[in-house]
């Protein structure tokens, strides 16, 4: 039993299973602004609930499984990272390439259950996300891969509750997209000397810290565009204008944490950017319910 535990924690380790709180919010966002008006409630039934919580996870753990089996060899040489269970051996490469698999028909499972234009969808999402893993090998655009594979979270979302695609939620999707490659190009910072070393590609090895903490605020300021775009299409009211402005102020103390100290990274990464969700999802609730 300790070993199982044990093993479970090194899986935990793996995929940064907290890292979760960046999608799920958004994912949900989607489903009650959906489900409020297809139904005029923002409750859309526990079953959907389920089999959001599942899709969300099962995708995630299909993209960070994938990208630790790809980047077994960076990760080695990446003093930050040297000690991931993808490389120290506590899980082995064919553990991980069984576990991302798994999640992978784990998805497109849960996708079927869903309905028909979420099981059509599921294989080009998979390939989505996983290509990031790809691209900082020869694009310093794999910051925006990223983001877009957060940005498919509302799109399931959607998807899941109306089986359509409207405006809003491209607008809310896209807004994650800037968001997540916002904070990302702040989290690659760290990394800046290694991607150079190792040849990697990166917007912070590329253009150096000072360039990159700029884009990084355009790309914050058109999150909040495009989230203030989605509550304007999406007819919604004050709660949601409300948590466009909340997420803008958040924004805005990540980048003073990271511009006072760059050690503060961290705690600009995890916990602005988790709050920040959590947030927004409970300020959509209450302006779906009143």
């Amino acid at each position: 039993m300790n070993k199982l535990i044990k093993k479970l924690n090194d899986f935990n380790e793996l995929v940064m299973f907290k890292h979760s709180i960046f999608s799920l919010p958004f994912i949900f966002i989607a489903m009650v602004v959906s489900s409020g008006q297809l139904n005029g409630s923002a409750w859309f039934g526990l079953k959907l609930f389920v089999l959001g919580i599942l899709a969300a996870l099962t995708a995630r753990n299909f993209a960070m499984g994938f990208n630790r089996y790809m980047d077994r060899d960076i990760d080695a040489l990446n003093p930050r990272t040297i000690n991931r269970p993808n490389v120290d051996g506590r899980i082995s490469a064919s553990q991980m390439l069984v576990f991302t698999l798994a999640n992978a028909l784990g998805f497109v499972v849960v996708a079927f259950f869903i309905n028909d234009l979420a099981l059509k969808l599921s294989i080009p999402i998979l390939f989505i996300i996983g290509s990031y893993s790809y691209f900082k090998r020869f694009s310093y655009l794999a910051h925006i891969i990223l983001g877009i594979s957060l940005a498919l979270a509302p799109i399931a979302g959607v998807v899941a509750v109306s089986e359509t695609i409207p405006f809003w939620s491209i607008a809310l999707s896209i807004g994650v997209m800037f968001w997540v490659a916002g904070f990302d190009l702040l989290y690659s910072l760290q990394d800046i000397d290694v991607d150079k070393e190792l040849g990697l590609h990166s917007i912070p090895s590329k253009f150096g810290a000072e360039k990159t903490m700029k884009i990084s605020k355009v790309f914050h300021m058109l999150a909040v565009f495009f989230w203030l775009l989605f509550a304007i299409t999406s007819a919604s009211s004050f709660f949601a204008y409300l948590a466009v402005i909340i997420s803008a102020l958040m924004l805005s103390y990540e980048h003073y944490l990271v511009n006072k100290d760059f050690k503060k990274i961290d705690r600009a990464f995890f916990t602005v950017n988790g709050y920040l969700g959590i947030i927004f999802l409970i300020l959509i609730i209450i302006d779906n319910i009143f």
